[in-house]
């Protein structure tokens, strides 16, 4: 079934002792003294929403297409993804990749690294030795 979550889901809260030794007790001497930090998670669950947050809203817009569009619509998008992913660059040239941040609707979206890009001049560029590297020459 495929799943049409909007948030990601949370982690299941687990307490249990890492170091237990055969009485099922915490073991001071060989593993140190007991913590609450380390028996459980202070994050709560938020760290595992937000760094699962572009997969789950992704998954949800390709359930949406394929329950709108049928099957082929998500398929042809991933197809299309995979093959500008891969596409050649020059290695000496600084590298974006504009076809893959619209294809995953990333370029109505400002981020830090927009803003706040490396600048562009360098070392002078020698693209024969750069691309007898990578083609291994």
């Amino acid at each position: 079934m495929a799943s049409l979550r909007i948030v990601p889901d949370s982690q299941p809260k687990s307490a249990q002792l890492t170091h237990k030794n055969t009485q099922g007790l915490h073991d001071s001497l060989e593993f140190g003294p007991r913590t609450i930090q380390a028996e459980f998670p202070s994050d709560g669950g938020f760290r595992n929403r937000l760094e699962n947050w572009e997969e789950t809203q992704d998954n949800l817009k390709l359930n949406m297409l394929r329950t709108t569009h049928g099957l082929h619509a998500p398929m042809r998008l991933l197809m299309e993804r995979k093959i500008v992913a891969t596409s050649p660059h020059m290695p000496a040239l600084p590298q974006s990749n504009i076809h893959l941040d619209i294809l995953m609707g990333r370029d109505e979206t400002i981020e830090p690294a927009d803003v706040f890009a490396e600048p562009i001049s360098g070392p002078p560029l020698d693209i024969h030795k750069d691309m007898e590297r990578k083609l291994h020459m």
